[in-house]
């Protein structure tokens, strides 16, 4: 069997390799050409523990190769983003284009499936693209959704082994889907139709995104009651019924903080917790910055002079690379603008060099900082000593289980 993926990021070229290592021919296609390049040489453009190891064994026994453009396969899978259009709307646009970058290539018999986060109605919105421009095919494609879930760093394993909810435009296609991934899922293939299976992707994420703000709306009562969040939950959570989320410098990433939009976009008035949610979400990172801001200007007020100031993390979650809608990188920008000439050392242990931000080494700008923001809980931030001669910051939690 030879499967065709649109899209080679942080969804599909993983999603690729798991294929190809279990025996199916993989054609990966992106526009990025230094994508496909350093695929094509076994080399990985993200960052995934052991993932180009396997990268690297299956291109070169063949299984796996990498494009700028579509080849005729007997199944295609669109993994290719939804970024926002206008205030918050889902543009589909990306996954229309990959669609109909295919539909030449399709025959009767092949299998359609979309991955990409989308609005409720997408799969069949496709549907109808596809079958308006090659009519001769109607009825005799079998078309689904199924979207990834899988944790960052730990893509690996949990590609196999997590459950999968696929929906097909009818029971044909949510079988033949399912045929597909059994070849390498290991977890539970949930059958359903495809809307429910779009909405099952966004009521995921969203769950997520409103227990995040509950957390991080504690943090901030907390901060202005004196009360250490962090022992709080820790205590609250002793409860046999009670399980509060770890609060943070906001919500990042291409999932949480994005999908709960899909929802209120679409269903403004009926989703008024979720929007709340994500309003407390990201009035969190705004918050932070502005406590930045005030420690700054408190220590200049005290020594006469601009502190030194280290941010520590610019990823969206810890031990990974990815940097989309990362509310760290807002902060740092945000901090840079109104640094009123003071030392920002930027800090992001993950990444060897970005276009806008001048990186340091951790150990360096910790040593070097009178005031030090921690964003992410990188895994190397925590071997950190606690300084207590230094301002510290702690939006995430580095020092939670230190008695301050």
């Amino acid at each position: 069997m030879k499967a065709c993926f649109m899209g080679l990021g942080y969804i599909g070229l993983p999603t690729s390799i798991i294929a190809a290592k279990h025996g199916i021919q993989i054609v990966g296609v992106d526009i990025n050409e230094q994508v496909v390049a350093k695929t094509n040489a076994g080399e990985l453009h993200i960052i995934e523990p052991g993932m180009e190891d396997l990268l690297r064994e299956v291109v070169q026994n063949g299984m796996l190769y990498a494009k700028t453009t579509p080849e005729e396969s007997d199944a295609y899978f669109i993994v290719v983003p939804t970024p926002f259009k206008g205030d918050h709307e889902p543009d589909v646009s990306y996954v229309e284009a990959a669609t109909r970058s295919v539909i030449p290539y399709l025959k009767p018999g092949d299998l359609f499936v979309i991955e990409s986060t989308s609005p409720v109605g997408t799969t069949e919105a496709m549907t109808e693209i596809i079958y308006a421009e090659r009519p001769e095919l109607k009825d005799k494609l079998y078309i689904a959704y199924c979207p990834e879930r899988v944790l960052p760093g730990n893509v690996i394993y949990e590609l196999v082994h997590n459950d999968r909810v696929i929906g097909g435009i009818n029971s044909e296609s949510t079988d033949k889907a399912i045929e597909f991934y059994s070849q390498f899922v290991q977890g539970t293939l949930h059958k359903t139709n495809a809307r429910t299976a779009e909405m099952c992707k966004l009521t995921e994420n969203s769950s997520r995104d409103v227990q995040i703000a509950f957390a991080n709306e504690l943090s901030i009562i907390c901060d202005k009651a004196g009360i250490n969040v962090w022992e709080l939950i820790r205590l609250a959570n002793k409860h046999p019924r009670v399980n509060i989320l770890q609060p943070g410098c906001g919500v990042g990433g291409h999932c949480i903080a994005v999908d709960p939009y899909f929802i209120t976009a679409d269903f403004p008035a009926e989703s008024k917790l979720i929007a709340t949610s994500r309003g407390i979400n990201n009035y969190k990172s705004f918050w932070c910055v502005e406590k930045v801001k005030n420690a700054m200007l408190q220590f200049e007020l005290k020594t006469h002079r601009k502190p030194k100031v280290a941010m520590m993390g610019l990823a969206f979650k810890p031990n990974i690379d990815d940097l989309r809608e990362s509310p760290a990188k807002y902060i740092v920008s945000k901090v840079m603008q109104g640094c009123n000439n003071a030392d920002i050392l930027i800090v992001e242990p993950n990444i060897k060099e970005h276009q806008v931000f001048k990186l340091t080494d951790y150990q360096e700008a910790y040593s070097r900082a009178d005031i030090v923001v921690f964003l992410v809980a990188h895994d190397p931030f925590k071997t950190l000593p606690l300084d207590e001669s230094k301002v510290i910051l702690d939006f995430c939690g580095i020092y939670k289980d230190v008695v301050q």
